[in-house]
């Protein structure tokens, strides 16, 4: 299905190439000023731990872990594993959103830098804590991947309890999807499909005043609490991709780090996005740094990301033009062609070795009006701007609503 067979078109803001490179890193080799309303250049402080920001409000327990001589792998999951036993994120874990079909899937991989181990997990169903299991292949297995049902049976076999991941809470927002737009979003062409066309953006906000109304209606009627009917709507109409990385540092520069989601919201079943893909939603060399990644996981995959930022960062770039060059891969894939490239976003998580840091993502902010950050603990906790290589809001893929100024008030 093209993205013009949806209901009703999308646009954002978006503004020109951003190609002066501000941000956490100063370029190697040259001068360069960082914005100060962007994150000051990171360097050289050890322990550290970087995450993306749905992680932060777990920072702090988990660098008092590694401060006080915790693996770093262990230190990184207790980040990570926050987001997947609180049922009200619907990112990952408990409460993340489903399969077009209802089902709750999740993904995980990490990689342990101290000893070069590796494990990762795909489409698992009833475990909570894929992290964990992604863990324990590492640990108890001689493999580095294990997928569908037998990754759920070999979670149950070393001690993860089944469970029933849907909560009543990502259901009803299922539902209201389901109604509202059909069980065919995901299926092709996609974006790099040479037969798929740009939709004709334009502007309708009395059309989206009146679905918006009807959307918060039948969430009404479907009993989601007048208190997350808007969260609802919106997750409806921005469906969240739903990941969260964590790489972790100590003072002897051993870093590991993990990758954990419950993928795109309304997948087709039995889909794999880059996380628990090992060198593309998470790579960590013990001799170079870490990456991982969240965002469109198809376009990461297919530049290998995590894997071509710490192999970048071998070869001397430094941590923010590592991950620069990895969007520009993106890019470059699709020509440059914004009516493509609007449609798609990444943002990754780089930490080298030294304590150096950087955060950069496609474009500025996700719909509606998202700021890309990450979360940073080196003894302070804070959330840091990405540095973006292009101004603006991105789309995602599906096509997704202009929301009028008028109606986005309404949800603020």
């Amino acid at each position: 299905m093209t993205v013009s067979r949806r209901d009703f078109l999308a646009t954002a803001v978006v503004g020109s190439l951003s190609l002066g490179l501000q941000g956490q890193q100063a370029q190697s080799g040259k001068e360069q000023t960082a914005n100060k309303s962007e994150a000051s250049p990171g360097g050289g402080k050890r322990p550290i731990i970087v995450c993306a920001n749905n992680g932060f409000n777990y920072l702090d327990d988990a660098y008092a872990f590694l401060a006080g001589g915790g693996d770093t792998l262990d230190a990184a999951l207790r980040v990570v594993k926050g987001p997947e036993d609180d049922p009200n994120d619907t990112t990952v874990g408990l409460g993340g959103l489903p399969n077009e079909e209802g089902v709750v899937e999740l993904d995980a991989c990490c990689m342990h830098g101290p000893t070069r181990r590796a494990g990762s997990v795909g489409g698992v169903r009833n475990i909570k804590n894929v992290s964990l299991v992604s863990k324990a292949v590492m640990e108890h297995t001689g493999h580095v991947m294990l997928v569908g049902e037998g990754a759920e049976r070999f979670a149950v076999a070393v001690g993860f309890p089944r469970e029933n991941l849907l909560t009543d809470h990502s259901r009803k927002i299922w539902l209201l999807w389901k109604e509202y737009h059909s069980t065919q979003d995901w299926w092709g062409p996609g974006l790099a499909d040479p037969h798929w066309q740009a939709p004709d953006i334009k502007p309708q906000a009395d059309l989206m005043q009146e679905r918006f109304r009807r959307l918060e209606e039948r969430a009404a009627d479907l009993g989601i609490a007048p208190e997350l009917r808007k969260e609802a709507v919106y997750k409806v109409l921005f469906p969240p991709t739903g990941t969260i990385h964590c790489s972790a540092l100590n003072e002897k520069g051993e870093i590991s780090g993990c990758t954990t989601t419950s993928g795109l919201a309304y997948k087709l079943p039995g889909r794999l996005g880059d996380s628990p893909i090992i060198g593309a939603g998470c790579y960590i060399d013990q001799d170079v740094g870490s990456a991982g990644a969240t965002g469109s996981g198809e376009e990461n995959i297919k530049v290998a990301g995590a894997h071509t930022i710490v192999d970048n960062m071998r070869h001397g770039m430094s941590p923010l033009d590592a991950g620069m060059d990895a969007l520009k891969r993106i890019a470059r894939n699709y020509n440059n062609d914004m009516t493509k490239l609007r449609f798609v976003d990444m943002i990754y998580y780089i930490l080298r070795k030294d304590g150096a840091y950087a955060g950069v993502s496609l474009w500025e902010a996700y719909p509606p009006d998202k700021i890309h950050k990450i979360a940073v603990h080196d003894g302070t906790r804070r959330a840091e701007k990405t540095v973006a290589l292009f101004k603006g809001v991105s789309l995602d893929f599906p096509s997704l609503p202009n929301v009028p100024p008028e109606v986005k008030k309404q949800f603020e």
